[in-house]
């Protein structure tokens, strides 16, 4: 129709105005203009490479053959046949080598294999401590390392502690400050029938980090190798720590940084709810079952 003539004017339409006309894009006359009904097969899209995925397997499975190293991954393989002049594309060579077996051998873990199926937390305060480390930054000194022991009971931070070193000693201030809190001195047996959680850090699988919670009377009781779910108790409490402190304020030095603690400590221990136990304070669990009512009415008065 775009090359009818006008009967008064002796024009022809055109294709714009016919296309108007129809109320169809010109793009689509175009394409069916030259539309090719013979099926094309499907292919991937840009150049074909230096060579086809036959002939591209021989090279793969040479350079395999050639390297003296086992578990060699797609990417060296790739990297080796660049240098044999042979460019293609790594996504290529890892196709290939997934569709024949050619992939470098790795190891598969086994299933986990939960051991500590049930509960880790206690219904007694004084009965299980568990213990971890963190990091964070001063904006003067740098790196600081913090160091909790909180109860697996009624999840108070019985200990807390900032220093410039993550070594053992370091690692046992907050269990020695707990101790001093809740059994009255650091003495020998002075902490029996309680047990410590804590993880296979260096700090904490010491000979003198055990050495020392011995002679407390302290009992070890490690979590799982690779199953931090075992040490759950204290991992929450430094999420809880991070999310509401050290992510949200900004310390100068470490001991700025210690004091803070401290205090977030003692905020937490005073007013934070446990739903656990009907939503009463780490403070009033422990005055409950230890009968001091005296701290129940003390905590009472702070908080109002």
């Amino acid at each position: 129709m775009s090359r009818a003539a006008s009967p008064s004017g002796d024009q022809f339409c055109g294709v714009a105005r016919a296309c108007a006309v129809w109320g169809v894009a010109r793009a689509t006359v175009y394409r069916h203009r030259v539309a090719d009904d013979t099926e094309k097969p499907a292919r991937r899209r840009g150049p074909v490479g230096a060579c086809c995925d036959e002939d591209l397997l021989v090279h793969i499975k040479a350079v395999i053959a050639a390297s003296r190293f086992h578990g060699e991954g797609y990417r060296k393989v790739w990297a080796r046949l660049r240098l044999k002049e042979i460019r293609t594309a790594p996504r290529r060579v890892r196709r290939l080598m997934k569709e024949h077996g050619l992939q470098a051998p790795h190891q598969v873990r086994p299933a986990r294999d939960y051991q500590h199926d049930g509960t880790i937390v206690t219904e007694r305060v004084d009965e299980m401590w568990g213990t971890d480390m963190t990091q964070t930054v001063t904006t003067e000194e740098g790196r600081a390392y913090v160091f909790v022991a909180v109860d697996h009971c009624s999840g108070a931070f019985v200990g807390i502690h900032a220093s410039h070193w993550a070594n053992r000693f370091e690692a046992l201030e907050p269990v020695r400050q707990g101790v001093v809190r809740h059994f009255g001195a650091i003495g020998g047996g002075g902490a029996a029938d309680l047990r410590l959680r804590h993880d296979h850090g260096s700090n904490y699988m010491s000979d003198d980090f055990q050495d020392e919670i011995k002679f407390l009377g302290i009992v070890s009781s490690p979590s799982f190798v690779r199953q931090p779910e075992g040490n759950g108790v204290a991992e929450r409490a430094i999420r809880t720590l991070k999310e509401n402190l050290l992510w949200l304020r900004h310390f100068k030095t470490v001991e700025e940084l210690r004091q803070g603690l401290l205090a977030f400590a003692a905020t937490y221990n005073a007013t934070w709810l446990r739903e656990r136990h009907g939503y009463k304070t780490p403070n009033h669990i422990r005055a409950e079952q230890l009968g001091l009512e005296t701290a129940v009415t003390m905590e009472h008065k702070m908080a109002a």
